[in-house]
């Protein structure tokens, strides 16, 4: 009987280690992903956690500089351009923390989720129905993700038909009976 090759035998005892190093790399990546992944999940919950309650707190103060800017804007224009800088300071603070503040167009198409409704207004052309007549605040919306955080609020066209105008229906000739008697009668 030949004796074993202790080279082969060697070797073999390499190749099973090897591939228990192997499988143990590939064990200790996966848990070095899931982990940076958990982290990452953590860091951004408590990005927000921290930061929404400031970025709502900035937005109210835009939406009032906002406000009080175009009130003043005829009255008192170097103070209304002072409140609309500020405003715009206060946008770019909001982007850094990761939103973007996004207007109601007047004339665009209301989009439900990204309009928020605050009222109709009526109007006698139905082209305009269901599309933004008044901007009133600004919306938000989440850099990273895309998602709407908060919708623009604005007035809505409502078409309404003139009151008293009749809709021409063509009437059946009353003399005719409505259903006809299938014998022939």
């Amino acid at each position: 009987m030949p004796e074993p090759d202790p080279v082969a035998a060697r070797l073999e005892r390499i190749e099973e280690q090897l591939a228990e190093f192997h499988r143990r790399s590939a064990h200790r990546e996966s848990i070095i992903d899931r982990l940076h992944a958990e982290n990452q999940e953590f860091r951004d919950g408590l990005r927000r956690v921290i930061l929404e309650p400031v970025v709502t707190d900035l937005i109210r103060l835009h939406d009032s500089m906002a406000r009080e800017a175009q009130r003043l804007a005829t009255e008192e224009p170097l103070a209304a351009r002072l409140l609309e800088s500020y405003a715009d300071g206060i946008e770019l603070a909001i982007e850094r923390c990761g939103y973007e503040m996004f207007a109601a167009v007047a004339g665009e198409a209301y989009q439900s989720g990204r309009h928020g409704p605050a009222g109709t207004v009526p109007t006698r052309d139905p082209a305009l129905d269901s599309t933004v007549a008044e901007p009133l605040s600004a919306g938000l919306l989440e850099i990273e993700s895309g998602k709407v955080r908060r919708p623009a609020r604005a007035r809505v066209y409502r078409f309404e038909p003139p009151a008293g105008d009749a809709i021409d229906v063509p009437l059946a000739d009353v003399d005719q009976p409505i259903h006809p008697d299938p014998v022939g009668k």
